[in-house]
């Protein structure tokens, strides 16, 4: 994956395809290449020129000591910006959700569309508290044992029934002990990207077509949360994804991208 100058940040990107642009927008942690096991391939395929990137914070990308909700915003824009690609189609999941509606409310000359996956405009107690929890961890300088951390990932981010599953949970398990980007070198970049922000009122104001997809055993971002986000949205459609949890993209990727195409292709002639 190349690296690009954005306003002085370098970012690790890569593009397949051709055809209509689709950027996506990864969660807290997640690198671009989490949408290349499924959504990647899938587009390809429908014909889409589709662009993922590691985040501001993600090695290789650069990685300053504190990344910011502007930090991240200002990234999508410059990176579709630099690659000509908007307005484009925009796809995010979970934090890549919350950056790409706030890009929708700074930039909408540059999007054509936008997908919100496992998304809020408010985060609820559990989040809260989640948040806080892992704040205490980190700053308690605490190093929790590879086994627990992988169970306590997959009990968040994962559904009851895939967690079942016993040979799909062992395959989880072992993908989720392995350590988040950045970790490994102890020198991640803090995110300070107003996860707690209420900004269901300033949805209102979002113009481009939105897709909303809730995940239905999601802990993180709830459905609920979800359709409130769906309903805040002018004209916004909303679908759920039964059986998936905060990683709904990767647990039913068939469903998914079939929502997913349906929108993105709208219009086309």
């Amino acid at each position: 994956m190349p690296l690009i100058d954005v306003g002085g940040v370098r970012l690790n990107y890569e593009e397949r395809g051709s055809g209509p642009a689709v950027l996506f927008l990864s969660g807290t942690g997640a690198r671009g290449r989490t949408w290349h096991l499924h959504q990647v391939p899938a587009l390809v395929q429908a014909g889409y020129r589709v662009v993922t990137f590691d985040t501001r914070g993600i090695a290789p990308s650069d990685t300053p000591p504190v990344v910011t909700m502007p930090d991240l915003i200002a990234d999508a824009a410059g990176l579709i910006e630099r690659l000509g690609l908007g307005p484009c189609r925009v796809a995010g999941s979970s934090m890549g959700a919350r950056v790409a509606a706030e890009l929708c409310l700074q930039r909408p000359d540059l999007v054509d569309r936008v997908v919100l996956m496992a998304t809020f405009g408010r985060p609820g107690a559990f989040l809260d508290a989640m948040t806080a929890g892992e704040r205490a961890l980190r700053e308690s300088g605490t190093k929790l044992p590879a086994e627990y951390l992988g169970v306590v990932r997959a009990a968040l981010n994962l559904s009851p029934r895939t967690l079942a599953d016993d040979r799909a949970a062992r395959d989880w398990l072992d993908v989720f002990e392995l350590p988040l980007a950045g970790e490994t070198d102890g020198a991640a970049s803090r995110l300070d990207a107003d996860a707690d922000a209420d900004r269901l009122m300033a949805y209102a104001q979002i113009s481009v077509p939105c897709l909303v997809l809730g995940f239905a055993d999601d802990l993180i971002a709830p459905a609920r949360g979800n359709r409130d986000v769906a309903a805040a949205v002018p004209g916004a459609r909303y679908a759920e994804i039964p059986d998936a949890g905060h990683y709904g993209y990767l647990e039913q990727p068939s469903l998914v991208n079939t929502e997913l195409i349906a929108f993105l292709s709208e219009g086309q002639s």
